[in-house]
C-alpha cells in the first residue's frame, strides 16, 4: 500500500502554537526589533541583523514536526535526520520523543505501516522517499518550499538533456537529494563546492583534458557514468538553497563565460541555463550583515547557530571579511569576559579564543543569526549562563572605540 503524504500540516497548528512559543521565542529579540533592531546598557551597544531567526522554512518543518507529535501521541515518530541544522531544536525532538533514523539503533528497514516519518526542510533522495513508500509509512513533508524550486529547474534541465552543475556540499542532504532528482528524471548531475571547483570545471569546458584526472577530482560529486567529454555540452546551473549567494552568482557567470568561449555567442541559449534558485530567506539574511557592517560601527560580531549549519556559517564569512567575527553554536560559548568557545571561519573544528572581549571603552556588538536559529537563544533566562550575565557590562573608560577595535581583532587574530 502506497505511504500516505502530508504536505500541508495536520491542522493542528494553534494546538501547537502556545508550545513552539514557549521552546523558541525571545522577549528580548522582540524588545531589541521594536527599538530599531538596537539594544543599549553601559558601555555596550548591540545591533541586530534585521533579518533574524527562523525562516519561513524552518518555521513551517518545526512547526510540522510537533503538529505530527500531537497528532501522533501513541505512535512511533522517526525523523530521517536532523530536521533543521541546529543542534537545540533537534535535541527537543529527541525529548519529545522522536526518535532519529540516523542513529546506529534506527533501522528503515525495520518500519512499517503504523509508524510515523517525518521528512526534513533539506528533502530527501529519491531513493530514501521509495523505500520509505515501500515500507508504507505515513509521511510528514516539511521539504521547503525553496528546494522543491530548485528540484523543478533541475528536473527541467534532465528533461531537456542538460547536465546540472550544482553549487553545494556533496555531503549535504539537500545537494543529495537534489542530485538525486536529475538522474530521477535522466539526467546527469555535477556538484562544485566553490570557485575553485568551478574553475576546474570551467578549464575542461574551454580546453579539454585529462578525463581520467577530471574524475578522480570529482569523483564523489558526480553522477553515475559521468563523462566530462559528453556531459558539460549543455549546463544548467543550479544551487544549494544555503550557499553563498554571491559566490552561486559568480559561478553562474563563470561557466556562462566559458561556454561563451567554447560555442560563441550564437549557441549560448542552446548550451547554458540558469534559472534563479537563490532562497530568498538566504539572500535576505545575508544582505541584512552586508547592510549592517556597512551602515553601522561595528567593532565586533557574533553569528549564532549551528557549527553545520551552511546558511550560519556564510553569514560568518561575510562577516569575517569586514572585521572579528565569533561563530558561536549558543551561549554557553560565552565562556568569560576572557574566553570564547568558536568555530573559525575555514575551520571545521572549535577552538578557544583568549582576550577576545575588549575591556575598556564603548563596544559596539553586532549579532545575527542562522536562518534555522531559534530566538530564544538569545537573552538571559533565570539560571542560564550564570557566568555570562554580566559578561558586557564592564564601565566605560576613555580609550574609546579605537581600543576596543584593535583589542577585538587582536583576539580574532591569536585564534586557531
Amino acid at each position: 500500500m502506497p505511504s500516505l503524504i502530508f504536505r500541508k500540516g495536520l491542522d493542528l497548528k494553534h494546538a501547537v502554537a502556545g508550545m513552539l512559543a514557549e521552546n523558541y521565542h525571545s522577549a528580548i529579540v522582540e524588545r531589541i526589533k521594536a527599538e530599531d533592531f538596537t539594544y543599549r546598557v553601559g558601555r555596550l551597544t548591540i545591533h541586530l541583523a534585521r533579518e533574524f531567526g527562523f525562516c519561513y522554512g524552518v518555521d513551517r518543518a518545526v512547526d510540522y514536526a510537533y503538529q505530527t507529535r500531537r497528532r501522533y501521541p501513541d505512535r512511533d515518530v522517526f525523523l530521517t535526520g536532523e530536521i533543521i541544522h541546529n543542534p537545540h531544536v533537534n535535541q527537543k525532538l529527541r525529548a519529545m520523543g522522536i526518535r532519529f533514523l540516523t542513529d546506529a539503533e534506527e533501522e528503515i528497514d525495520r518500519l512499517g505501516p503504523s509508524d510515523i516519518v517525518i521528512l526534513p526542510a533539506f528533502g530527501v533522495t529519491v531513493a530514501m522517499l521509495e523505500q520509505l513508500d515501500r515500507r508504507g509509512c505515513t509521511l510528514i513533508d516539511t521539504t521547503c518550499g525553496s528546494v522543491l524550486n530548485v528540484w523543478k529547474n533541475v528536473r527541467r534541465y534532465a528533461e531537456g538533456g542538460y547536465t546540472s552543475i550544482i553549487h553545494g556540499k556533496v555531503w549535504h542532504e539537500e545537494t543529495q537529494a537534489t542530485a538525486s532528482q536529475a538522474v530521477q528524471y535522466g539526467g546527469k548531475y555535477l556538484v562544485a563546492f566553490d570557485r575553485a571547483e568551478a574553475g576546474l570545471v570551467c578549464d575542461y569546458i574551454r580546453h579539454g583534458g585529462d578525463r581520467g584526472t577530471f574524475l578522480a577530482l570529482f569523483d564523489k560529486a558526480a553522477s553515475p557514468g559521468f563523462d566530462p567529454d559528453q556531459d558539460l555540452q549543455r549546463i544548467g546551473l543550479a544551487n544549494q538553497t544555503t550557499m553563498l549567494m554571491t559566490e552561486s552568482l559568480e559561478i553562474g557567470e563563470m561557466i556562462r563565460n566559458a561556454m561563451r568561449g567554447r560555442y560563441g555567442d550564437a549557441a549560448l541559449p542552446e548550451r547554458y541555463q540558469a534559472f534563479d534558485t537563490i532562497c530568498s530567506a538566504t539572500q535576505d539574511r545575508q544582505d541584512a550583515v552586508v547592510a549592517l557592517l556597512r551602515d553601522k560601527p561595528i567593532d565586533l560580531m557574533i553569528v549564532i547557530g549551528g557549527y553545520n549549519s551552511s546558511n550560519t556559517a556564510n553569514l560568518a564569512r561575510i562577516c569575517a571579511a569586514s572585521g572579528p567575527t565569533f561563530h558561536i553554536a549558543d551561549p554557553e560559548c560565552l565562556q568569560s569576559i576572557h574566553e570564547i568557545r568558536h568555530r573559525p571561519v575555514g575551520s571545521k573544528v572549535e577552538a578557544t579564543a583568549t582576550a577576545w572581549l575588549p575591556l575598556d571603552g564603548p563596544l559596539s556588538i553586532g549579532l545575527t543569526s542562522g536562518a534555522s536559529t531559534p530566538d530564544n537563544l538569545v537573552g538571559v533566562r533565570p539560571g542560564a549562563c550564570p557566568r555570562n550575565v554580566n559578561t558586557l557590562r564592564a564601565p566605560p573608560t576613555e580609550n574609546g572605540r579605537n581600543f576596543a577595535s584593535r583589542s577585538a581583532r587582536s583576539a580574532a587574530t591569536r585564534s586557531p
